[in-house]
């Protein structure tokens, strides 16, 4: 473990400072790392390009602190952790470019600071490939620059584990002791059930150590809080909220939702029916890999009698997939980002041992050569992934505009109300605010909307072909973009 930030004190010298080779092996270490997140931070900015329109479950997050636009219905899965960190721009500025390169710098730092809590027990070149591994993935990519937070759990999920391993070697560590807390907090800031599953290894191993147990639950506490305070004060208790929150997920409960997260791995920002075929094998091959590059890289650890540094990322990725593997009716790739950040590093280590085994020249370069292919076949194919996932979601999110642009040229401008198919995407874009009667956006009544029809411009969206609620019916009928606006009265007295 010299070659951390704080070792032990089996690994320093009489001066207190780590021995040479350590110092070398540190100095060495950071610019991989820092290449590694550079490459990492460039590529977001190139390939999914800041340009790309804000997704629907980011207009819901950034509308929360926009200055420009109403906040949307905030439902009860949600936090508003992503929302108080797109804050510092979304709060004074509606360009979206400015938020993605605010949002892929932050990050890119993000995961530099959380793998260089591991450097004290992982090789510098074992985690900087680590590190490449996890951030040269499709949906690591598509998500780092977006105002969503399943990236930012699996930031704070490398944190945690790093910080409480090195707590755990080192109780002198004050830096590893915040990184618990920071850790927790960031995660549970951001989906508070998604920490609770993260953490749960380091909550048994922190049993018999009631000071790191106290740290990791008030790190937990404080990322949650508000999110249970607004449980009380918003969603009837937190108890109804956890209800609330497991209805509109399906209905937590035994779900085999694996083949679900096979088929989503295509480019499916959403699998929700989860229905079609799975992608070409060359596209699954690496998550089918994972599990067993894992597994040789926790053989390895144990026979070297280093396992802990690796068995409990393992232990923690299994933990954070679980509900999304067998509890969740549905399917999105970055529901998994925490478990890919975590398995990174026994995988890594399996790569390792695989370039390491052989001890002959030819056969080293055999080894090395082979797994150098594998990588960049592997490179390939998340590029063209990512390529698929961000030509398709700009489609989607260049309609959304079109169809406001529409309505704002039939009358439908700010201060405005919509309601409908796809409202809520559509009213940030429109600068309306957005009310549905039914599904799991409800937040008004039928009743209601008729009475603001009388006093703000609305507009029902609906696809064609499709009948508008009763309420709509007799309102003059529009076309806006891709579907068709039942457009109020009010509305076209006011044009």
């Amino acid at each position: 473990m010299a070659d951390g930030s704080n070792v032990t004190m089996t690994g320093l010298t009489r001066t207190g400072f780590p021995p040479r080779t350590a110092r070398l092996r540190r100095r060495w270490g950071e610019p991989w790392l820092a290449a590694v997140v550079g490459a990492f931070t460039f590529a977001q900015l190139i390939l999914v390009r800041p340009d790309l329109g804000l997704g629907w479950d980011e207009t819901v997050y950034v509308s929360q602190v926009s200055g420009q636009v109403p906040a949307a219905f905030f439902s009860a899965p949600r936090a508003r952790g992503i929302s108080l960190l797109a804050a510092p721009i979304a709060s004074w500025s509606d360009s979206t470019a400015l938020l993605r390169v605010y949002l892929a710098v932050l990050s890119g730092l993000g995961l530099y600071f959380a793998l260089r809590s591991w450097r004290a027990h992982v090789m510098p070149r074992v985690l900087a490939l680590a590190g490449a591994l996890f951030a040269s993935l499709w949906v690591t990519l598509f998500y780092g620059p977006q105002a969503m937070p399943n990236y930012w759990v699996a930031v704070g999920a490398l944190a945690c584990v790093g910080c409480f391993l090195r707590v755990r070697a080192n109780a002198g560590d004050r830096a590893a002791w915040w990184g618990v807390f920071a850790g927790a907090a960031l995660m549970a800031w951001m989906r508070p059930m998604d920490a609770v599953y993260v953490v749960l290894p380091l909550l048994v191993l922190a049993l018999r150590r009631p000071r790191l147990l106290a740290v990791l639950v008030a790190g937990l506490l404080a990322g949650a809080g508000e999110w249970v305070i607004e449980a009380y004060m918003s969603y009837g208790g937190l108890a109804q909220r956890l209800s609330d929150a497991s209805r509109i997920q399906g209905g937590l409960g035994l779900h085999l939702a694996v083949v679900d997260q096979v088929r989503s791995l295509g480019g499916r920002t959403l699998c929700r029916p989860c229905i079609g075929s799975a992608p070409k094998p060359v596209v699954t091959l690496w998550w089918f890999a994972l599990p067993v590059l894992a597994g040789l890289g926790a053989v390895t650890a144990v026979r070297a009698r280093r396992a802990l540094p690796v068995l409990l990322p393992l232990a923690c990725a299994v933990t954070a997939a679980v509900p999304y593997l067998f509890l969740v009716g549905y399917a999105a790739p970055r529901f998994l980002l925490p478990a890919y950040a975590l398995l990174a590093l026994p995988v890594a280590h399996g790569l390792a041992h695989l370039v390491g085994v052989p001890s002959r020249g030819s056969a080293r370069t055999a080894a090395v050569s082979l797994v150098a292919a594998c990588l960049a076949a592997h490179l390939a194919v998340q590029f063209i992934v990512l390529e698929h996932t961000v030509r398709s979601s700009a489609a989607s999110r260049e309609d959304w505009s079109r169809t406001a642009s529409a309505l704002h040229t039939l009358g439908v401008r700010p201060p405005c109300l919509l309601s409908g198919y796809e409202a809520v995407p559509i009213a940030f874009y429109t600068g309306c605010g957005s009310a549905q009667t039914d599904g799991h956006d409800t937040s008004t009544t039928a009743a209601a909307l008729v009475r603001a029809a009388h006093r703000t411009p609305v507009a029902v969206l609906a696809r064609p072909g499709d009948r508008p609620p009763a309420y709509a019916r007799t309102w003059s009928v529009e076309r806006a973009g891709v579907l068709h606006a039942y457009v109020a009265p009010f509305v076209r007295q006011g044009r």
